[in-house]
């Protein structure tokens, strides 16, 4: 159990360490263990939101609501990732990093996610605007400079490895083996994963726009090469193209192109739509400490 584990941690630092646990609308009893954990042990802090944020909130939540004084590690409650490597990752900050950040050397999902994980990270990194560093996740531990500039930033899309690159400053990769999930299940359906990957697509790139660009240059090209086809076809005596065909292409190709451009402007007006609203990216129910 993640608590118990972390506990043992504690009894055996001597660094005065919190611990923000977030309850991102559980329906099982979650938060009851968390308001006794609270009440019995001070290095405990639990914040309850009003309902389910989703995961990058809920962790947003917890960074802005831990009493970091140097530095701030971020840990989901699976134990897929080894709440033990804190002392590891805290002598790097100690060393001078600002962002000590954790990459999976090994996943233990199907070989489908694997693939689909694998080729995400490598679009990412070919289309980024700057560099976010492929196979790594929300596991890290940041100082608190890095965690006060995060906090302050609004962005309601929140994608928190490339907010965090973004920030800068010095940042070392700790390899890892990444262990199976000990207990229930992933609340990350598909839809949420995709959301997620749009969000580290669509806030830290420009690729959709310069792709709207591309697939308008090739529309208009294909229809500038195949009119000189047919103008061929018409000088040198052959048939020219007749029926259904060739208009179900064309229309088919170009509806097509215009669709996809206008998806790709849906996705930034309907982030825009979210942000200029300026409402709180979460709602806290309330804090034990």
């Amino acid at each position: 159990m993640l608590v118990d584990r972390i506990q043992a941690i504690l009894d055996h630092d001597q660094k005065s360490i919190q611990v923000v646990l977030v309850d991102d609308g559980s329906k099982d009893n979650t938060p009851y263990l968390m308001q006794y954990l609270s009440e019995s042990d001070k290095r405990f802090k639990s914040i309850f939101l009003s309902r389910n944020h989703g995961h990058q909130l809920a962790v947003s939540a917890g960074m802005a609501h831990a009493d970091a004084t140097e530095a701030i590690m971020i840990i989901d409650g699976d134990l897929q990732d080894p709440p033990e490597l804190l002392s590891s990752f805290y002598d790097k900050i100690k060393e001078g990093y600002d962002v000590v950040y954790a990459i999976r050397k090994n996943r233990k999902e199907s070989w489908l996610m694997k693939m689909a994980y694998w080729l995400y990270y490598r679009l990412q990194r070919a289309v980024s605007n700057f560099n976010i560093p492929i196979d790594s996740g929300d596991f890290c531990m940041m100082s608190k400079r890095v965690r006060d500039v995060m906090v302050n930033m609004p962005e309601e899309s929140r994608y928190l490895r490339g907010m965090r690159s973004w920030v800068g400053f010095k940042q070392f990769g700790y390899e890892y083996e990444r262990a199976s999930r000990q207990a229930g299940e992933s609340k990350y359906s598909f839809k949420k994963l995709l959301e997620l990957a749009f969000n580290g697509i669509f806030n830290f790139t420009r690729f959709p726009i310069k792709l709207m660009y591309i697939l308008g240059v090739s529309c208009i090209l294909i229809s500038f090469f195949y009119i000189l086809y047919l103008i061929f076809l018409k000088f040198s005596g052959d048939k020219l193209p007749e029926g259904y065909i060739t208009l179900i292409f064309s229309i088919s190709l170009f509806s097509g192109a215009q669709l996809l451009c206008l998806g790709l402007i849906g996705e930034y007006v309907y982030r825009t739509y979210n942000q200029v609203r300026k409402r709180p990216l979460f709602v806290i129910d309330k804090v034990i400490n």
